[in-house]
């Protein structure tokens, strides 16, 4: 409840979704990831990909994962903010190498287009926050 009503608290700018609609869409995100990413990764473990390829889908979900604690366990906007950058710059770094690394494997690229749109449209509501409860 604490985190609820701090959050609820933080100044928006007048573009941001309702809360109700974060569940259903990382919902969806979050299969596409799962697919994609386990694609990748048992590509990378059986030898037909570098894992080099696999590193910044792992660090993806890392900072990915991250993010909740931090928004909402440690309250902190700014680390936040830092954290959704890594996670859409490790989305974007994951995408070219895979792009790059593995041709029959750029379906990935297109299926991940819904998070990345997702994620940069997060990170501008998330710098909107920060700058507007700083």
């Amino acid at each position: 409840m604490n985190t609820y009503n701090w959050y609820s608290q933080l100044i928006k700018p007048t573009w941001a979704p309702p809360g109700w609609l974060f569940g259903p869409v990382w919902t969806v995100l979050y299969a596409i990831i799962a697919v994609t990413y386990g694609t990748v990764f048992y590509k990378a473990f059986t030898g037909k990909i570098s894992l080099m390829v696999a590193l910044p889908f792992a660090l993806n979900l890392v900072f990915n994962l991250a993010f909740t604690p931090i928004q909402f366990g440690l309250q902190n906007n700014l680390l936040a903010a830092l954290d959704i950058v890594l996670v859409v710059a490790t989305l974007i770094w994951a995408l070219v190498a895979v792009w790059q690394a593995a041709p029959d494997l750029r379906w990935v690229v297109y299926a991940n287009i819904p998070y990345l749109l997702w994620g940069m449209f997060a990170t501008a509501l998330q710098l909107s926050i920060t700058y507007l409860n700083a």
